[in-house]
């Protein structure tokens, strides 16, 4: 049986989180609430927690920063992985980056996954950073900081010059425990230049959607694999989900109405195919009884999924976390 991993998606935001899910019940961020969550993951048997960089979001623009947080719990965890879903690559410059992943790498005994991404535009302009419009070129730029990252984690004194980034014989010491280097994760769907850069320096991938959609980003990722020499194979897929699970079609129904009573106009959406309701969420994402969801997962892993980042939707209760934990996840152990 292939080896299934489960990773919680922290929602370090309050609120809703863009246009396509809510936390229904956070109205202000908790560390504290958070990071016990945290703990409770790990002694459930959780492989992961993943915290999205954003600088501004949720119904307040509410949000922990990334590393901060990360590196928080980095010293109050013991075994879980903590991975980032991903770090914006025109946030930092790539070297300052390098020097704090493998910081980040010691601090937490060798735990760190490496989700990195091509970023946004919007808080970037908030917030006085580099402002690119194309998203072709951000994926170049993101590309030319993963080389210079690696380098960095790999090489004595590197120097590197490209079109965007420049570092000329930078010591990163120490280096990260894991070698050759932290798990490299790439977030994006992006079928002729983002699963390019996948196939070139990725670990791991991450996407979201439906079955269908899955199968042809992995068709386009194996294509590329194919035209570079990479085995296909060597490259570690994950499937970002949302989830409500409830023991009885009753009780499902009852959180649904609970999230829609504090989120006025909140409609199941995002990630699955065209349409509204129940039927086009489950397209995409996990929602009904613990045997339905894990019937459901079993379709991802047949086409070569082997990690789920989950986004509770009825977090900050951790009801359906334990709940998933004992009724799920022993399905895939």
């Amino acid at each position: 049986m292939p080896k299934v991993r489960f990773g919680w998606a922290m929602p370090t935001f309050a609120g809703a989180y863009g246009a396509y899910f809510v936390v229904p019940r956070w109205t202000r961020i908790d560390f504290s609430a958070l990071m016990n969550s945290a703990l409770l993951c790990e002694s459930l048997g959780f492989d992961s927690v993943w915290l999205c960089d954003h600088l501004i979001s949720g119904v307040a623009n509410e949000i922990f920063e990334c590393w901060t947080t990360l590196s928080a719990l980095a010293a109050v965890t013991k075994r879980v992985r903590l991975g980032t879903l991903v770090l914006c690559n025109t946030f930092r410059y790539p070297a300052i980056v390098a020097k704090m992943a493998a910081t980040l790498d010691i601090i937490s005994g060798g735990r760190l996954d490496f989700g990195y991404g091509a970023g946004y535009t919007r808080e970037n302009l908030q917030y006085g950073l580099p402002v690119v419009e194309s998203a072709a070129q951000r994926i170049r730029m993101m590309e030319e900081g993963l080389e210079v990252i690696r380098r960095m984690w790999t090489m004595e004194k590197p120097s590197y010059r490209g079109a965007y980034y420049e570092i000329k014989e930078a010591v990163c010491e120490p280096k990260p425990i894991q070698k050759p280097h932290p798990p490299i994760w790439i977030g994006g769907g992006g079928e002729k230049l983002l699963l390019r850069a996948v196939a070139r320096y990725g670990d791991g991938w991450n996407w979201l959607g439906s079955l269908a959609t899955m199968g042809w980003k992995m068709d386009a990722l194996r294509k590329h694999c194919e035209q570079i020499g990479r085995r296909y194979e060597d490259i570690a897929k994950s499937w970002d989900t949302q989830l409500l699970i409830g023991r009885t079609e009753d009780e499902l129904k009852g959180k649904l109405r609970r999230i829609e009573a504090v989120n006025p106009g909140y409609r199941l959406e995002g990630w699955g195919e065209p349409g509204d309701g129940i039927e086009a969420f489950k397209s995409g994402n996990l929602y009904g009884t613990p045997e339905e969801v894990a019937a459901r997962i079993w379709q991802y892993v047949d086409i070569g999924v082997s990690l789920l980042t989950i986004w509770f939707l009825d977090y900050p209760s951790t009801d359906d976390i334990e709940l998933f934990a004992e009724k799920v996840m022993p399905s895939f152990s």
